[in-house]
């Protein structure tokens, strides 16, 4: 299926997204609310609702009544080759656990991407909010986690930015499935180009990426799954250190280890596997495709309660969020250091 691109084109989208033309504006086919559901440095999250009476051929496929619409604000993006690269990752992926992107509206100013809507939260408030959790629980994300990496390495795509508040739940449902969400950074591999930039979020980030020597494969996302995969189990991340010199060395080094009591009752198939993610050769990394063959991930994992890794997680969680929080505080306190200074210039 073709993304629909609607509006009136001010930058060179991907051949793969080019698509239907009309002059008609977002509001002529969307409720959008006022309130926002999230925001970036140049973008804000919405919920929309379709208007009623729309022809069913002016339906994107599998766009359900109510939908995010994510704003972007064309004078604050620095590069809009990041934006339109981004588009070109999300119209190439259909897959059940990855965010879909329905249409594109771009007018002068705005270019809003049209997408699906989740409600069920970030992967690790939903299990501290559980009432018991598991290594089975830790598995069944995992499962869902490796077969839409699986699915995207196929298609030579690498997210690049794997963390906790980019893997998402669709609906609040007990049963519900995961989605992979923020493809910001996310390339597509080149058989004539490494990948050279250093990008992702420090503790999740693989020792290839820090080394500067370029790096040509989906394996930097395996890294980061081991790094989530090993907080699932315990509730702590494996590289800690405040300062990055030092984090990075931690990184750069694989020096990581399963610390009792936290990791006393944690099965050897789950920590072999941690293992073979946190593996510094790209090369000797476990695959998506690999790590869905494990029994483990399959089906065999104990079903014994880890509530010491959930409390743990419960308190990696809230310093997290105070961190990105705080972050967000600075970023903010800049900007408008910044924006004072170009006034008073002027």
């Amino acid at each position: 299926e073709i993304l629909r691109v609607t509006g009136v084109q001010t930058c060179a989208l991907p051949i793969c997204i080019m698509g239907i033309f009309s002059k008609a504006a977002i509001d002529k086919k969307y409720v959008i609310e006022k309130k926002e559901l999230g925001s970036g440095n140049f973008a804000v999250v919405k919920k929309a609702t379709l208007k009623s009476g729309l022809k069913a051929a002016d339906i994107p496929e599998g766009m359900g009544n109510e939908v995010a619409v994510k704003i972007i604000d064309k004078a604050k993006v620095e590069d809009m080759n990041d934006i339109t690269r981004e588009i070109d990752v999300m119209g190439q992926l259909k897959h059940a656990n990855v965010i879909k992107l329905f249409e594109i509206f771009d007018e002068p100013k705005k270019m809003m991407l049209v997408m699906e809507l989740v409600t069920g939260g970030e992967l690790f408030d939903r299990i501290v909010s559980k009432g018991s959790y598991t290594e089975a629980d830790a598995a069944g994300v995992l499962l869902q986690l490796c077969d839409a990496l699986n699915y995207m390495h196929a298609k030579k795509i690498v997210h690049r930015d794997l963390k906790p508040e980019n893997i998402l739940y669709s609906t609040s449902d007990e049963d519900s499935p995961i989605k992979v969400a923020d493809f910001g950074l996310a390339r597509v591999i080149s058989s004539k180009e490494m990948m050279k930039t250093a990008c992702g979020t420090p503790g999740y980030v693989a020792p290839e990426v820090l080394k500067n020597k370029g790096y040509d494969s989906g394996a930097v996302d395996m890294w980061s799954t081991g790094v989530i995969l090993y907080i699932l189990l315990c509730g702590f991340p494996p590289f800690y250190e405040e300062e990055l010199p030092a984090l990075f060395e931690q990184i750069l080094h694989a020096r990581y280890d399963f610390p009792s009591p936290w990791w006393d009752n944690v099965s050897n198939e789950a920590k072999q596997l941690v293992q073979g993610l946190l593996t510094i050769d790209p090369a000797k990394r476990l695959t998506a495709a690999q790590v869905m063959a494990l029994p483990w991930v399959s089906g065999s994992a104990p079903t014994a309660d880890l509530s010491g890794a959930q409390a743990a997680m419960k308190k990696y969680n809230a310093t997290r969020k105070l961190k990105k929080a705080a972050l967000g505080l600075m970023a903010k306190h800049r900007m408008a250091k910044l924006m004072e200074a170009g006034r008073a210039q002027q």
